[in-house]
């Protein structure tokens, strides 16, 4: 199964609603690795590998982000896949 790696960026009210923790339980149930962070500049960044369909729920997760959060527009960058494992919140 390929892989595939995907950088989002979560623009909006994304922070202090959640977020992070509700992207790294849907990463976790679907098993994609990588991390979700805040920024200084207000918005959430997250790093998603695994099998394309699971990135691919994970990318439109962010879209709308958790009830509370009010997401504006999200950016996506595909990058090579760097073989990570597990699932953390910075």
């Amino acid at each position: 199964m390929a892989r595939i790696r995907r950088r989002v960026t979560a623009h909006g009210q994304v922070q202090g609603v959640f977020f992070r923790d509700s992207t790294r339980q849907e990463a976790e149930r679907r098993g994609v690795a990588g991390s979700v962070r805040n920024t200084g500049e207000g918005t959430v960044e997250a790093v998603f590998e695994g099998d394309e369909a699971a990135v691919d729920a994970l990318v439109e997760f962010c879209r709308s982000g958790p009830g509370s959060a009010d997401v504006e527009r999200v950016d996506v960058e595909e990058e090579e896949p760097e073989g990570l494992e597990g699932f953390e919140v910075v």
